[in-house]
């Protein structure tokens, strides 16, 4: 490998952190905090025309008030697998069918369900940092098999692997400010 290969293999890293980043992100929405927020209906998948297609492609999104969510269903054959789906989804919500539109009440969040969110919240986190430990592991792997093949200084090794558990500790930084984050807003009445 010659030098500039190694910059890539710093920003593929860093790039690839970012996405372990965007999966906490986008894991994180899909928690209820008692507010009613449309990312938390997103991740839901129904049986449609014979597939599994995500909510949002059969209907749409919106939440026309702080403890209500809407669903309107575009397709009227689909109202009972878009009602099925949200109920079985694991998220505690009950649906009201009205024709082709359903509307969904956010219960106020126990405190003994706030602590089970925030359980749920410290394992997608554990998860994101695995992933990007495993991104920093795979970068030094090729450090070190670039300083066996000797196309690397054991110098170059050491400071471009420094870059590497730098650009990790930021990431990991990162993910513990969007738990910290996450969990005062699972925390708050």
């Amino acid at each position: 490998m010659t030098p500039p290969d190694f910059e890539a293999l710093i920003q593929e890293s860093a790039r690839r952190m970012q996405g372990a980043v965007d999966v906490l992100h986008k894991e994180f929405g899909g928690l209820r905090t008692g507010r009613a927020a449309t990312s938390l209906l997103e991740p839901i998948v129904v049986d449609a025309y014979g597939s599994s297609m995500p909510i949002s492609q059969v209907s749409t999104l919106s939440a026309p008030d702080p403890r209500t969510l809407s669903v309107q269903v575009w397709d009227k054959s689909l109202v009972k697998a878009v009602d099925k789906a949200i109920r079985e989804s694991g998220l505690g919500l009950n649906p009201a069918v009205d024709g082709q539109l359903l509307r969904i009440p956010i219960p106020m969040l126990t405190e003994e369900r706030r602590q089970e969110l925030g359980k749920v919240a410290g394992r997608y986190t554990e998860e994101a940092r695995v992933a990007v430990r495993n991104v920093r592991r795979h970068g030094l792997d090729e450090l070190k098999r670039a300083e066996k093949d000797g196309g690397l200084s054991q110098d170059e090794h050491r400071d471009l692997g420094k870059r590497i558990q730098d650009i990790t500790d930021s990431f990991i930084k990162k993910i513990d400010e969007l738990l910290t984050k996450k969990e005062a807003e699972i925390m708050q009445v």
